[in-house]
């Protein structure tokens, strides 16, 4: 089916006649087909990335990189601004594009591009300010600074539930670093990666530099696996499941390179007796259905203090009945559908787990049918209690399962946040200073992200985004997030007429 934000992102098919709305890149003669898990219709194709055509593409951004790096760093960030401009022009229908072939709802699509505009800005300011620090010598007439310097190829994957700004948070920050980089999309959302591309190539073919300084790959698994095993990519960025990562980090440490992983989230929000109510169920909601649960950040746990566990269940499972579940290009709908069927079959068989482990549903699950839901990927969020023990509930399952935990003191509940193998968002709802600032210490959140009175889902682009344990330990996005793009170089320089040596030593001649 058609859609008029195809030909506004020039996702039409070239041929006359054709009401497809298909998208062909050139390239092998294997195609990735693209459907909406909105309706089920068919959007696309694009063309499978062979071998010999990566070879190309890694030439073309090595050739690239050696004019790239050569432009000074606020140039680089004028062209990253362009783009942010372009991205603007065309938020429209790039967010509309994100939300029909990922399935999120459509203000998610338009906050998506958001963040890639956001991000942009971000970029184009710290263009100016890639610093390096200066320190004193031990010896006499001497001078140390170190100054930080572009890696070259990055590889990024990206995952298929933020198709676009996740490339975005990565891609930005090493432009500016002065690296080139090579993408490959989720083969789930490929039409958003080639809408990226073309609106770029025409800000770098109006600036006169070559293309090669951003590319885009597409395949399965085993594309990406030519650039994790290649030592002309210095750093893989990825982005996707805890099994992903530990294949990808053990094949680029065993080349020495560098990897940037941010894994799997099994997030929670602990509710004190001092908490807002209403603020809880806002962010638990939200954080628990939003993009239909496949945020890595999504709400997986609900940890609430046992004087008001039956309340907060109460008015969860009552604000659960006003959910609207359907097409996520209507504004007036919550939630729309999980990406594909297999996701559909993960989700069904976390809810059967959950039960035969002892596990009972306060709001039911299930698979919709009937007009609307013909694609068979849309589901009904739901909320079990359960036990943090539990092998379902310490597995991030991607759909809107929320499990539901009760406590007794913040020590336990603090320990039961942590005590699953993840280690990504959290949060605590609490109007009590000291459980806030407890919950911040060193005894407090093990995650990368640790949040008072708002969600786990959500982040904005100013501080670095990532977490620990098997999430990874990657951080993208703001703060100093931009180092890891770049090589640390320390230098020393005499301007003395002698040659004395550190710590004393004495070497006459």
């Amino acid at each position: 089916m058609a859609k008029d934000f195809l030909a506004k992102l020039n996702l039409q098919e070239k041929n006359a006649g054709t009401s497809t709305g298909q998208q062909t890149v050139s390239g092998s003669d294997n195609y990735i087909q693209s459907h909406s898990p909105v309706d089920g219709s068919f959007i696309g194709s694009v063309s499978q990335t062979t071998r010999e055509q990566y070879e190309a593409v890694l030439k073309k951004s090595q050739e690239a990189f050696l004019v790239w790096r050569e432009i000074p760093a606020p140039k680089r960030g004028e062209i990253v601004r362009q783009y942010g401009e372009e991205l603007r022009r065309y938020k429209e229908p790039l967010g509309q594009l994100v939300s029909y072939e990922m399935g999120k709802s459509l203000q998610e699509g338009f906050g998506e591009v958001q963040e890639m505009i956001d991000i942009c800005d971000f970029a184009v300011g710290l263009s100016r300010q890639l610093y390096g620090l200066t320190m004193h010598s031990e010896r006499p007439h001497h001078r140390m600074y170190e100054q930080w310097h572009p890696l070259g190829v990055v590889g990024i994957v990206s995952a298929f539930n933020f198709p676009v700004a996740v490339w975005s948070w990565n891609s930005m920050l090493a432009l500016v670093c002065g690296d080139v980089c090579i993408w490959k999309p989720s083969e789930k959302v490929p039409l958003c990666g080639v809408a990226c591309q073309n609106i770029f190539h025409k800000v770098l073919k109006e600036n006169n530099v070559p293309e090669g300084v951003v590319s885009l790959i597409n395949g399965d698994y085993k594309v990406g696996e030519w650039m994790t095993q290649d030592t002309r990519v210095p750093l893989i960025s990825a982005t996707g499941s805890t099994r992903m990562g530990k294949i990808v980090a053990q094949t680029v440490a065993g080349r020495l390179g560098r990897s940037l992983l941010e894994l799997g989230g099994n997030n929670a929000i602990i509710v004190t007796p001092s908490a807002d109510v209403n603020i809880v169920l806002t962010g638990a909601v939200f954080g628990a259905v939003g993009t239909c649960g496949q945020r890595c950040t999504s709400t997986r746990r609900l940890i609430v203090h046992e004087s008001l566990f039956d309340e907060v269940k109460t008015k969860l499972a009552k604000a659960y009945t006003q959910l609207r579940i359907g097409d996520p290009l209507d504004q007036h709908n919550h939630v729309g559908p999980l990406i594909d069927k297999d996701s559909v079959n993960a989700y069904l068989s976390s809810i059967e787990q959950c039960k035969a482990q002892g596990g009972s549903f306060i709001v039911e699950g299930g698979v919709l049918e009937g007009k609307g839901y013909e694609s068979g990927c849309y589901v009904k969020p739901c909320i079990a209690e359960a036990k943090n023990d539990m092998a379902i509930v310490q597995h991030e399952t991607f759909a809107p399962i929320l499990y539901l935990l009760k406590y007794k003191d913040l020590d336990e509940a603090i320990s039961i946040q942590n005590g699953v193998p993840q280690g990504l968002s959290s949060a605590i709802m609490t109007n009590d200073m000291r459980e806030a600032e407890k919950y911040l210490s060193t005894a407090g959140s093990d995650c990368g992200i640790a949040n008072v009175n708002i969600g786990t889902s959500g982040a904005e682009i100013g501080g670095a985004f990532g977490g620990e344990k098997e999430t990874g330990g990657g951080r993208e996005s703001g703060s100093d997030a931009w180092k890891a793009y770049m090589r640390r170089q320390t230098n020393t320089i005499n301007y003395s007429k002698t040659l004395p040596l550190a710590q004393g030593i004495k070497f006459d001649l």
